[in-house]
């Protein structure tokens, strides 16, 4: 099968649309029915998880999934445009958040659930991703995250 590409804006309800893309390309490769939900739930973590890293970074960027179907395998690759220093920057480059009254500013809620939580809730994410995918890479550079899936596509994929 070809390679399908699908690129989004950085908007949670477009998570759901690419689960449904992505159960629907990863059925027609022949992936067996018992993995779309492992299939569905892994990739919606991973969109989750760049639609997050784009909406405090690079919200008009387009979060990229390139799906294919190649020797027995389903592979969906979910990438991000924050580099690692771009996600490790913000607080790191200021040398900390401003004080005010002894307190650290906050600009929200996500903030405070971050702040409160560090990096933990980003390695659950990618904990629950590696625990659903068959085979998973995760890889970090100067032009973004990527999230490398896949799962075996043995079985014969339904006609059309």
């Amino acid at each position: 099968m070809a390679t399908v590409e699908l690129s989004f804006s950085a908007l949670p309800v477009h998570v759901r649309t690419a689960r449904l893309i992505v159960t629907a390309v990863a059925r027609r490769s022949g992936v067996a029915e018992a993995l779309l939900d492992e299939v569905r739930l892994a990739v919606g973590e991973a969109c989750s998880r760049a639609v997050e890293a784009h909406r405090r970074r690079c919200p008009d960027e387009p979060v990229r999934l390139e799906l294919s179907s190649a020797h027995g395998r389903f592979e969906v690759v979910v990438s991000d445009a924050v580099s690692a220093e771009d996600a490790a920057g913000g607080l790191a480059e200021t040398g900390g958040p401003p004080e005010v009254s002894g307190l650290p500013e906050v600009s929200g809620p996500d903030e405070v659930m971050e702040r409160m939580w560090g990096d933990d809730t980003a390695e659950l994410g990618l904990a629950v991703i590696a625990s659903l995918a068959d085979d998973v890479d995760f890889s970090s550079g100067p032009k973004g995250m990527q999230i490398r899936m896949s799962w075996p596509a043995e079985g014969n994929p339904p006609s059309t």
